[in-house]
């Protein structure tokens, strides 16, 4: 059997990862237009488009066009991912296996959370749901692209003890700033089709709880920002800690524009790519705070001549 295929999937793997990040990302910005243009629904039924078709048909309009396209997208994924685990296997690492694996299972169980969306008629939570596994994918798809040109031996700290463990309460405020996100946009009007229900929350109140968490993000970023800086951290770090507070701040000025001209949904669409952006630049930061060294083979002791008697 021919293995240079196999071969070549190995050396193009960073790439196949990064395009899996990508696409994963994109995959959130295409499922925010079919939200955006109440295309929600355009395909009623799940796993088929309709009871008879598993396509759209001219009937649907550009509404059923757009589900269906947003459908196909999925495929997609799933052939880069494909492609991503075939070349972790032929760089055979186990860590980049298991990797590449997780984010492979991942999309097809994406797609059936997606399906039940449908079936529960939007259900707001669900569709939640369905917004944090894609950011739980794009971490995924992340780390396999950061750990193509890593070795296999134990994570070293760039930076003392107390600096990483603010990193990670950043990360964490990240998230929580996501999630408030999601049940923001439950309470919203882009339900995705005209008869979608909200879940009852008062979208003021929720609106400001999500800005607090955005002020909590962006105090601990500037705070680890300034910390980096103290210990003389190595310039990666303190590079990508600046990147995620410029981030951050094109993030929220879009988010306060968009909540003061009543939600217009180009400037949603955008910061629906904004909240991937924000928490790929999360993640980028708590990677620049380690170093992952390739393990060398031990080299075996020299045994001696026995010297003659």
């Amino acid at each position: 059997m021919d293995s240079r295929p196999l071969r070549r999937l190995g050396s193009s793997l960073r790439g196949l990862a990064l395009a899996s990040l990508i696409a994963n990302i994109g995959i959130i910005v295409t499922g925010a237009a079919v939200r955006l243009t109440k295309s929600g629904l355009g395909c009623p039924t799940w796993p088929r488009c309709t009871d008879e078709s598993y396509t759209t048909t001219p009937e649907m309009g550009i509404n059923g066009v757009i589900e269906f396209g947003n459908r196909l997208l999925t495929f997609v994924l799933v052939a880069i991912a494909i492609a991503c685990v075939l070349g972790a296997l032929a760089r055979r690492r186990r860590s980049l296996v298991k990797l590449a694996v997780a984010v492979a299972i991942g999309i097809p169980g994406q797609g059936v959370i997606g399906g039940i969306t449908v079936l529960t008629n939007l259900n707001p939570w669900v569709v939640g749901l369905h917004f944090i596994l894609s950011i739980a994918l794009v971490a995924g798809a992340y780390a396999l692209w950061r750990r193509v040109d890593e070795g296999d031996g134990d994570p070293v700290p760039l930076v003392p003890a107390p600096l990483r463990q603010l990193a990670w309460v950043t990360v964490a405020a990240g998230f929580a700033v996501i999630a408030a996100g999601v049940v923001v946009t439950g309470s919203g009007p882009h339900s995705g089709d005209q008869g979608a229900k909200r879940n009852g929350l008062d979208p003021v109140q929720i609106s400001q709880v999500h800005a607090d968490l955005v002020f909590l993000l962006i105090g601990l970023t500037v705070a680890l920002w300034f910390a980096l800086r103290a210990v003389n951290a190595p310039a990666a770090a303190v590079r990508a800690a600046a990147v995620l507070f410029g981030v951050e701040m094109g993030q929220g000025l879009i988010g306060f524009v968009q909540y003061f001209t009543h939600l217009p949904v180009a400037l949603v669409a955008a910061h629906m790519l904004g909240s991937a952006l924000v928490w790929t630049s999360t993640l980028a930061v708590l990677w620049s705070l380690r170093s992952r060294p390739a393990l060398t083979p031990a080299t075996p002791a020299r045994v001696s001549e026995p010297i003659p008697a």
